[in-house]
């Protein structure tokens, strides 16, 4: 073997190429135990003490999440949600935080009501709107600028570079949900943000079949510290099986990703002059609002995450809404279900998920693009849409 550096693909393909020294088995146990034995001298070498804070089970793939984000230190959590909770739970009652109007409905909702209650002080914002971004800083007071790029279900994208300069000159950190973008196409920390968040229930694992979250940080310094006491004090910890079934979804992550990305931007160009569809969002459109930033911080792709905006129907006498949910109801390749990553593709109203309040229109369809031949997503698609329409599919 040469000295070589290993492409992030080699890295992430082998795991960063662990294998049990015991047996020398390529693919590493699950470790099950809770609990590690102390010595004689009632110290603990091995370093663990107990698996809510220890578990060997998290070594793997918290340094190889690490070392695709090029970050100082990695930690999973029990779900993206107590991921990305976990930074705002560092924070102090009284600090304010700028987040985007479009992003995450769980955690805004989360953020509306318990980080509020709690104290915080939250304010949303239109984050690709760099001026409100700057006007509403409060240095010394502000604390976290939270981005999420592209930004679920619009797929608004946020300059990371430029946030983080914001942040720094108030004295705030820059933490960026960077789920969609993955760090096949993106690494957030290179364009100065602080913490990268992962939900890694979608794109990592990839198989929709682990609830999990990651956090990547710039630094293991004194704030990674907090963050690491608070996932074992609320006991947002993940679980032996999880953790070795996200390794195993790392390692298929830049096929798996580049596919549906691929597809994806095959079906934006084609739907985006589709006669039933009145506007597709994706990055990878030279018409989408955002593509020129999106194409500076993305390299090689857009990712895999789009929206449909569905015409109404004349002919059948329904709203963009009506003709939206029955365009749903007619697909049959497409699963109509909420979640977005896995290898299968999803279609959802995303507005009747998000009720009150959501940023979605209600014309509009979210799509998780899939790894499926494109030619058949394409082909469930229209006869979906000439179904709502009452139309004859040809």
């Amino acid at each position: 073997m040469t000295d070589r550096k290993l492409a992030p693909e080699s890295l992430a393909a082998q795991a960063l190429g662990w294998i049990d020294e015991a047996t020398r088995a390529v693919v590493p146990p699950i470790h099950l135990s809770t609990t590690y034995l102390r010595d004689p001298d009632n110290q603990y070498r091995s370093g663990r003490v107990y698996a809510r804070a220890d578990s060997p089970n998290y070594d793997q793939p918290e340094q190889l999440l690490a070392t695709l984000e090029g970050g100082a230190a990695a930690m999973v959590f029990a779900s993206g949600m107590a991921a990305a909770t976990a930074c705002f739970m560092a924070l102090e009652p009284g600090d304010h935080v700028i987040v985007p109007k479009v992003m995450y409905w769980s955690l805004r909702n989360w953020l509306a009501n318990f980080a509020t209650r709690w104290g915080l002080r939250v304010e949303f914002l239109d984050m690709d709107r760099l001026d409100d971004v700057k006007a509403a800083m409060r240095p010394g007071t502000t604390k976290l600028i939270w981005a999420e790029t592209p930004a679920n279900p619009l797929w608004t994208i946020s300059d990371t570079a430029a946030l983080a300069d914001l942040a720094h000159a108030a004295g705030a950190r820059l933490a960026v949900d960077s789920t969609c973008a993955t760090p096949v196409f993106s690494r957030p920390l290179e364009l100065g943000a602080d913490i990268v968040m992962h939900a890694a229930t979608k794109y990592l694992n990839g198989h929709s079949d682990v609830i999990a979250g990651a956090l990547i940080g710039r630094a293991n310094d004194d704030h990674w510290q907090r963050l690491r006491t608070i996932r074992a004090q609320s006991g947002a910890t993940l679980g032996a099986l999880e953790s070795f079934l996200l390794t195993r979804g790392m390692r298929t992550l830049f096929p798996r990703v580049r596919t549906a990305a691929a597809n994806a931007q095959w079906l934006a160009e084609r739907l985006a002059g589709h006669p039933l569809v009145e506007t597709v969002l994706f990055p990878g459109l030279p018409s989408f609002e955002g593509h020129a930033l999106a194409a500076r911080q993305m390299t090689g792709g857009f990712g895999a995450m789009m929206s449909i905006r569905v015409k109404s129907s004349v002919t059948a006498g329904l709203s963009g809404e009506q003709t939206a949910i029955a365009t749903a109801a007619n697909v049959g390749l497409w699963k109509r279900a909420t979640s977005l990553g896995g290898v299968e593709s999803l279609i959802e109203h995303r507005a009747s998920i998000e009720g009150a309040g959501t940023p979605a229109p209600a014309d509009l369809l979210r799509l998780s693009v899939g790894i499926e031949a494109k030619e058949d997503l394409l082909a469930d698609l229209e006869q979906a849409l000439a179904l709502a329409h009452r139309r004859n599919v040809a």
